[in-house]
């Protein structure tokens, strides 16, 4: 399964679409079989889902993400972590032996703005 983790300095991004990049991962049966790293194509509704179910993910780690783009990559059957924060290697190593955890979305997009935190 390849995983996608937001990306920024080597740190989960707070916002999936406004970071720099992407780390892909390759996960199977508990072990990260490879990785590479995509540049953020750019942020734009709807696309970033198209763009990375294109490419094979199964998985988005974020920090933050609203709700309109957490159906988007539903509807691409990309599964959604959010409120994950951390340094980006352990971050994909709680995911590969199961252990991670989803919370709260650190960016608020009910308010009709857009505020990360």
């Amino acid at each position: 399964m390849f995983v996608a983790v937001a990306a920024e300095n080597n740190m989960v991004a707070q916002h999936f679409g406004r970071c720099p990049g992407y780390m892909i991962f390759e996960v199977y049966e508990g072990r990260i079989d490879g990785q590479k790293e995509i540049a953020n194509p750019g942020h734009e509704p709807g696309f970033l889902p198209r763009y990375l179910a294109e490419r094979g993910v199964k998985c988005i780690i974020a920090g933050g993400m609203g709700p309109k783009a957490q159906s988007l990559f539903a509807e691409k059957g990309i599964e959604t972590y959010i409120g994950v924060s951390g340094p980006v290697t352990e971050v994909i190593e709680s995911f590969a032996t199961g252990t991670l955890r989803s919370g709260p979305s650190t960016c608020d997009h009910t308010t009709g703005g857009h505020s990360c935190s």
